[in-house]
């Protein structure tokens, strides 16, 4: 191939490089700004609703009960909520990513979600252009995707991990609150305020086990685990050239590692698709 033409592949692979690097960029800002639009939602509707809900509180119980403890209490919880919403939401908003715009420059983008979703959609268009005119053999992107392939376990594992974190914090506070609702039934005789803790409580159950059983973070996990533990074993595979991957041919070795690879990736997907339907469609999608 003359020089020209090398130069010519190398500028085309540092422009593809450029538009994954500007999705990226996107993506992330998109998921900042969406987080920091919620933490503000919080903070601008959560922190009326208490005071309005210690206002009712204290005018309910006036004279009868003593809502002062509870008061001063919503009073710390009120400011700590305003403040950490605020405090979130300015450091956020001040540490957005800068965007390369694949010239070498980079400029901070402010913009609403939408803005940033329509800049995605054109970046994807752009990328994809530049893709169709960086081709490549089938043998080096099989390679590619060989070498790929660590950082979707690690990405699974990631993902198992969350998803087991969120499981076991939920189920110790469902054991806590079990175990508190038993706890101020003994301890409060009057209807007040053991009344009103009960209800809180139970309704915190509730909650959470109906949060459990519809996201099912627990079966998520495993499943994710399971794949990242099946794909390791084909990449350890490959790499020791044990069967089914001690072909003389390097190329079909990669063929059938790829293979098996992306068969394991959509079945972690059919899995995922059964945990999102209920019991009667889970029967039938089996």
């Amino acid at each position: 191939m003359p020089q020209s033409g090398l130069f010519a592949d190398d500028d085309r692979i540092n422009a593809l490089i450029g538009h994954r690097r500007t999705v990226a960029g996107l993506q992330r800002q998109i998921r900042r700004t969406r987080l920091v639009r919620v933490v503000g939602y919080i903070g601008a509707v959560g922190a009326p609703l208490l005071l309005l809900f210690l206002v009712g509180m204290t005018a309910l119980t006036w004279r009868r009960y003593n809502m002062a403890p509870i008061n001063i209490f919503g009073a710390v919880v009120l400011v700590v909520l305003v403040v950490g919403c605020g405090v979130f939401t300015s450091v956020f908003d001040t540490a957005q990513p800068w965007l390369s715009n694949g010239n070498g420059t980079s400029t901070k983008q402010d913009l609403s979600v939408a803005e940033l979703k329509l800049n995605l959609e054109l970046a994807e268009e752009e990328r994809v252009l530049a893709a169709s005119k960086v081709a490549r053999a089938a043998f080096d992107r099989q390679y590619s995707y060989r070498d790929a392939i660590p950082r979707e376990i690690d990405r699974l594992r990631g993902e198992s991990a969350s998803y087991r974190r969120w499981h076991n914090w939920l189920q110790w506070t469902l054991i806590l609150c079990s175990a508190a609702i038993t706890g101020v039934t003994a301890l409060y005789d009057t209807p007040q305020p053991g009344k009103g803790i009960l209800i809180g409580l139970g309704g915190t159950v509730t909650v959470i086990t109906s949060v459990m059983g519809y996201f099912k973070f627990k079966e998520r996990g495993f499943n994710l685990q399971q794949t990242a533990d099946s794909i390791e074993q084909e990449v350890t595979a490959l790499d020791l050239a044990i069967p089914p991957y001690n072909l003389p041919d390097e190329k079909e070795n990669l063929e059938l590692f790829a293979e098996r690879v992306e068969a394991l990736r959509i079945e972690q997907r059919k899995r995922e698709q059964q945990l999102d339907q209920p019991h009667q469609g889970q029967r039938e999608v089996v």
